[in-house]
C-alpha cells in the first residue's frame, strides 16, 4: 500500500519538498514504517499516506508550478487562431478563435491557468503580431518570434498534404518541445518602433525618387539623348525644377540662353551657369533638327515629364522633411554615435543601421547578426564536395542595403577593409559586388562588438596604429589601388556551376 501511495504523490505532480509529517501526529510505528521505506528507495522521499500520518504544506505550495505554451496563427483579416500545450506538449485547447480586441484577449487569457507561467508564439505576419506582443508582454508572458519557414518546415512534417490555421497554432504550441534551440525572445517591438519605420519609409522614398529619374531619363531619350548628357543622369533638383517647368524645347528656345543661365544661377546657387545652360541650348537644337517641326506632340510630352519631375521633387521634400526627424530620433538610439563612428556609414547610413538591427545584444554571437542581416553565405554540400554560394539575402533587407553602401565606402577609408578587398579582388579574382558583400560583413561584425561592448569605431592601420580618416584615404591609395586591367578582367560575371536547391 505504501508504494501505491508514493507513486500517487509522484504521479499528481507534487514535489517532495511540498510534502511534510504533520507534527506530534506520527506515531513510532509510522516512523519506523518511513525509515524502513527509506532505506529500500535511495533518493526517493517516500510518504506513507496514512489517515493523520501527512499533510501537504500549505494551499500555495498544493498548486504545482505550471509552463504553459500559447501557440497564435495570425491572420491580417480573419479571426487568429490560438492553441495551448502544456510543458509535455499535451493540448489544452485547440482553434480558440479571437481578433486584436482587448475583449476577445481577455477571454482568451481567461482560458488560461491562473498562475501559469505563459509562453506566446507567433509568426511575425506583417505588422499584426506587434499590438499583440505588447498585450501578452503587459501581461507577464515571454513572446517569441519564429521564422515563418522555420514552423512551415514543422508543419509540413505533421501533415503533408493540408494546411489549416489550426494545425498552425499547434506546430507554434508544440514548437518549444519540437525544436528547443530555435526559439529567440522577443523583447523589441520591430515594426512599432519609430527609427526602425522611419528608415524604411525613407528607403522606400528614395526607390520612388530613383524610379521617377528613371522614367524622365528615358522620356528624355525620346527628344534626344543629348538632353541626359545635357542636364546629367543624376537628375539634381535644380534638373528636376527645369525639367517641370521648361520640359518643351520650343519654350526653351523661345526662354534664351542669358535667362536660362539665370535661372540656373538662382536654382543651384551657382553650381550651374552659362556653361550648362549653352549645353542645353545645344540640346534643344538637336532636337529642332532630329525631328523637325511636326513629327513629335512635344506638348504632351512636356506634360509627361513635368508629372514625372512634380512627383521626384514631391518626393525629394518628403525625404528632407524625414530626415530631420529620423535625426532626432537617432540621437535617442545611439546618443554616442557608435555606429556613426564607422568608417563610410556616414549621417544617412547611420540611422538606417540602428534602426533595423536594434539591440546587438539580443543575439547570442556575431555570427547570428550577420545571419540577421543575410549576409552569410549559401552552403552547398554533397559527399566531399562543399561550396560556399552567394549570400543567402535572407535577411533584412534594408539593413543589407545600407550596409553594401558603407562598406562600399568603407573600403576607401579603412585600410584593414581595403587589405581584404585587394586580397579578394587581386588574388580571389571575386567580382566587385561579391568583394563588397564580404565587406559588408566584416562591417556589421565591427560595428555589432562595437555596441556590444560600447565603444566607438577606431580606424587603424593594418600594424594596428591609430591614424585619422584623411591618413587611412592616403594610405589605401598608396597601397591598394586596383590596377586598371584587374578591375576590367574583374567585371566578367561567371554563372555558378551548380544550381541552389
Amino acid at each position: 500500500m505504501l508504494t501505491s501511495c508514493l507513486l500517487s504523490v509522484v504521479a499528481a505532480g507534487y514535489r517532495t519538498e511540498d510534502v511534510r509529517p504533520v507534527e506530534n501526529s506520527a506515531t513510532d510505528e509510522h516512523e519506523q514504517l518511513l525509515a524502513h521505506v527509506g532505506s529500500l528507495i535511495a533518493n526517493v522521499w517516500c510518504v506513507a499516506l496514512l489517515a493523520g500520518a501527512v499533510s501537504l504544506a500549505g494551499t500555495t505550495s498544493m498548486r504545482r508550478h505550471v509552463n504553459i505554451r500559447l501557440g497564435i496563427d495570425i491572420a491580417c483579416r480573419a479571426p487568429h487562431q490560438a492553441s495551448c500545450a502544456d510543458e509535455h506538449g499535451e493540448m489544452l485547447f485547440i482553434g480558440h478563435r479571437f481578433r486584436t480586441d482587448p475583449d476577445d484577449l481577455e477571454g482568451l487569457w481567461a482560458r488560461l491557468p491562473a498562475d501559469a507561467e505563459v509562453m506566446v508564439i507567433m509568426e511575425p505576419t506583417r505588422n499584426a503580431w506587434v499590438p499583440l506582443a505588447a498585450w501578452f508582454r503587459r501581461r507577464g508572458a515571454t513572446v517569441v518570434m519564429v521564422p515563418p519557414e522555420q514552423s512551415a518546415d514543422l508543419r509540413a512534417y505533421y501533415n503533408k498534404h493540408a494546411k489549416t490555421d489550426r494545425l498552425d497554432s499547434k506546430v507554434l504550441a508544440r514548437l518549444p518541445l519540437l525544436h528547443p534551440e530555435g526559439l529567440h525572445r522577443e523583447d523589441a517591438l520591430g515594426p512599432g518602433e519609430a527609427l526602425k519605420r522611419a528608415v524604411k519609409i525613407r528607403s522606400g522614398l528614395v526607390h520612388r525618387r530613383t524610379t521617377s529619374m528613371a522614367r524622365l531619363d528615358a522620356l528624355l531619350e525620346i527628344m534626344s539623348p543629348a538632353w541626359v548628357a545635357a542636364l546629367g543622369s543624376d537628375m539634381s533638383l535644380t534638373a528636376l525644377g527645369f525639367l517641370e517647368r521648361y520640359g518643351h524645347p520650343v519654350k526653351v528656345k523661345k526662354l534664351g540662353k542669358a535667362r536660362l543661365a539665370e535661372f540656373f544661377r538662382r536654382s543651384s546657387r551657382g553650381a550651374w551657369h552659362h556653361e550648362r545652360a549653352a549645353a542645353v541650348m545645344d540640346a534643344v537644337e538637336a532636337t529642332v533638327r532630329l525631328w523637325g517641326p511636326d513629327a513629335m506632340d512635344f506638348d504632351a510630352l512636356a506634360d509627361d515629364i513635368a508629372v514625372e519631375a512634380r512627383l521626384a521633387l514631391a518626393v525629394s521634400d518628403e525625404i528632407k522633411a524625414l530626415d530631420r526627424r529620423i535625426a532626432g530620433l537617432y540621437e535617442q538610439v545611439d546618443p554616442a554615435g557608435i555606429v556613426r563612428s564607422a568608417p563610410g556609414v556616414g549621417r544617412v547610413g547611420a540611422p538606417q543601421i540602428a534602426g533595423r538591427l536594434g539591440d546587438a545584444t539580443r543575439f547570442a554571437n556575431l555570427a547570428a547578426i550577420r545571419s540577421f542581416a543575410g549576409l552569410v553565405p549559401h552552403q552547398d554540400s554533397s559527399g566531399q564536395a562543399a561550396r560556399a554560394g552567394g549570400p543567402t539575402k535572407a535577411g533584412d533587407a534594408c539593413l543589407r542595403e545600407a550596409l553594401f553602401i558603407a562598406a562600399d565606402h568603407a573600403r576607401k577609408i579603412d585600410p584593414t577593409i581595403a587589405a581584404r578587398y585587394h586580397r579578394l579582388i587581386v588574388e580571389g579574382g571575386k567580382h566587385h559586388n561579391s568583394a563588397v558583400c564580404t565587406l559588408a560583413g566584416v562591417l556589421l561584425t565591427r560595428i555589432a562588438a562595437c555596441l556590444r561592448n560600447g565603444t566607438c569605431y577606431e580606424l587603424r592601420d593594418t600594424d594596428g596604429r591609430l591614424i585619422t580618416e584623411q591618413e587611412g584615404r592616403a594610405i589605401v591609395a598608396e597601397r591598394y589601388t586596383i590596377p586598371p586591367k584587374t578591375r576590367q578582367a574583374r567585371r566578367q560575371v561567371t554563372a555558378p556551376t551548380r544550381q541552389p536547391r
